[in-house]
């Protein structure tokens, strides 16, 4: 017997987090449990070289979860392109496997959502302590996508969409910029959008992959890029 389409599809995407994926996932299956029995979890190894999706199967035996696996490190677009090429749901989220965003976030997405006049929730984090040269790069790199695209975004954390939007050959980025390239695609085509603010705890162990400034230096090279390629489409 077939089961039901789920109602909602959360990625955890990971890459090398051994110590934090089996009790992150044991939460976040608890939490749906209780909140959001008709979900389904969908489980990217981003080419981790630890026991990251052996944990993660251990934590999720009874659960109703899809567990997929890059044979290398692709970045963070490639696991959500991934994640959601495999979703069923009509909406989907995602959340690292690093524990900084606890499972009430995805209500409060969920409640932002929950009329039929709106296409995707944005989140932004709320009293998150990321010093004064971590908050001065984000507002550049705001400032940068609305001289370059037109489009204010504001766009931290996880988001809440549609899976009808999402459209992974559309998406040219295997890195973190994906998140900036969805919202501006969205936004730019005029979708119904909504922000919400979510809490960020500190990870339960190991150090941030996503980091750095080679990274951010590359988010203005790709923000040209993705608006030459916006010239091209006639987007």
């Amino acid at each position: 017997m077939s089961r039901a389409q789920p109602a909602l599809s959360i990625i955890v995407f990971a890459y090398n987090e051994a110590e934090n994926i089996a009790p992150v996932l044991g939460e976040l299956h608890q939490w749906l449990c209780m909140h959001e029995p008709d979900a389904e979890l969908v489980i990217v190894d981003d080419g981790s070289r630890d026991d990251t999706l052996q944990h993660a199967r251990q934590a999720l035996v009874s659960a109703r979860a899809k567990f997929l696996r890059h044979e290398q490190n692709r970045g963070i677009g490639a696991a959500l392109k991934t994640g959601v090429r495999a979703c069923e749901a009509p909406w989907v989220t995602f959340l690292p496997a690093d524990g900084q965003i606890e499972p009430d976030a995805i209500a409060t997405l969920r409640a932002a959502a929950s009329g039929d006049d709106v296409d995707v929730v944005f989140s932004t984090y709320v009293a998150r302590e990321d010093g004064a040269h971590r908050k001065l790069l984000s507002f550049g790199v705001r400032a940068l996508i609305w001289c370059v695209h037109g489009v204010r975004m504001r766009s931290d954390g996880p988001y809440l969409f549609r899976r009808e939007l999402f459209i992974p050959e559309q998406l040219k980025p295997d890195t973190f910029f994906l998140n900036f390239e969805f919202p501006i695609r969205v936004l730019s085509a005029g979708r119904r959008a909504r922000n919400v603010e979510i809490a960020c705890r500190p990870r339960r162990a190991g150090s941030s992959k996503s980091t750095g400034w080679k990274r951010i230096a590359g988010v203005g090279r790709d923000l040209i890029d993705l608006r030459l390629r916006r010239l091209r489409e006639g987007w």
